[in-house]
């Protein structure tokens, strides 16, 4: 075999290795119940922010350290711990996406994705 063909072969196979590490990683949509069965696995779930109890966030403090309690679609609720600082409009979301894994009774965060009510709802309040 040529130098080339060998190179060739080493390259596709790292592709391939590459592909198949990232398929792996990748986290998939689940519930609080879920990810409590798997606390090494990462997790996008998807709830609304219990109102009720408010936020907590001290930037003087830790501006990496955001805290506030979801409902997943179950009713479920758990205290999130977002590592990163509050999402822009956090109080305005209708629904809020936590990316992350479980770590006892928290879900730990490094991501959120926030979903806002839309400008464009044809003219109707938002509620």
């Amino acid at each position: 075999m040529k130098k080339t063909h060998i190179i060739g072969i080493i390259l596709i196979a790292l592709a391939i290795g590459m592909i198949m590490s990232s398929l792996v990683s990748t986290s998939k949509y689940a519930t609080f119940s879920e990810s409590s069965k798997n606390p090494g696995s990462d997790f996008h779930i998807v709830g609304k922010w219990d109102k009720e109890k408010g936020t907590e966030y001290n930037p003087q403090k830790d501006p990496n350290l955001f805290v506030f309690y979801m409902k997943d679609q179950e009713g479920v609720e758990h205290k999130v711990l977002l590592h990163n600082t509050k999402p822009q409009d956090f109080e305005k979301s209708e629904q809020v996406v936590v990316i992350g894994k479980m770590k006892e009774a928290n879900f730990e965060a490094s991501e959120t994705l926030v979903k806002c009510p839309s400008k464009y709802n044809d003219n109707k309040p938002v509620q």
